[in-house]
């Protein structure tokens, strides 16, 4: 453990979990940047921890594709080229297409997905795009939790920290106004509530190509986390 005052102050929830939120959320919003490394010793200074308590949630990180590390290097922020994040969309558009069909089946949406979608109202309100982004986030995670698939759900957490690595990175919600994401989730919600599968799948898919377009241009543009 560092001798040195820690930086970083954790919340009152079990000890790992505080500080692997904390490193997230620095990842995501990129006071992490890029290729920086992030270390066991580094983790350990900035928040006063024990060395194996940070390997650990370096791990949990590298586990999530937050960070990426090769052997005998330390572990870095990546920074996704353009074919990685081709394939992470196709991914994402693979896995939450089957989830929103499934829930239009039923007819169900999920308390978290409104509750999420409520909050990128909010969001619109304020004009905050760091608040659409957290909704954001929480509106695909209900999504996957209404499939009600333990399976399907560590197979989305594996793709999951690139995903939210991706939004921090290149921040692509800026390319078009709060509404208009307010409106693409909202058709997704409205499909699946009309227990329209066709529709709940091709308006998910529409706006993960959209996604995926809005994070490609910003990365073909020399987008970076520096840009607020």
């Amino acid at each position: 453990m560092s001798t040195s005052p820690s930086q970083f102050k954790l919340g009152p929830t079990s000890l790992t979990e505080a500080l692997f939120e904390s490193l997230r959320t620095r990842i995501i919003n990129g006071e992490i940047k890029p290729g920086e490394k992030v270390t066991e010793q580094r983790v350990a200074g900035e928040y006063g921890v024990a060395r194996p308590t940070a390997k650990s949630c370096l791990e949990r990180l590298t586990s999530l594709g937050l960070l990426r590390r090769v052997a005998h290097k330390s572990a870095v922020v990546p920074r996704l080229d353009e074919h990685e994040i081709e394939d992470l969309f196709f991914s994402r558009s693979t896995f939450e297409a089957t989830a929103a069909a499934h829930l239009a089946r039923r007819r169900h949406v999920p308390q978290e997905m409104t509750t999420a979608q409520e909050a990128m109202q909010v969001a619109e309100d304020h004009g905050n795009f760091t608040e659409l982004v957290q909704a954001d986030i929480a509106f695909h995670w209900g999504l996957v939790h209404g499939f009600d698939s333990e399976r399907l759900t560590r197979m989305y957490e594996m793709i999951s920290g690139e995903i939210h690595l991706t939004i921090g990175q290149y921040r692509a919600h800026r390319r078009t106004s709060i509404s208009t994401v307010v409106g693409e989730h909202q058709a997704v919600m409205d499909a699946i509530a009309a227990g329209n599968e066709a529709g709940a799948c091709e308006a998910l898919v529409s706006h993960i190509a959209l996604a995926r377009d809005r994070v490609l241009a910003e990365l073909r543009e020399g987008g970076t986390t520096a840009r607020d």
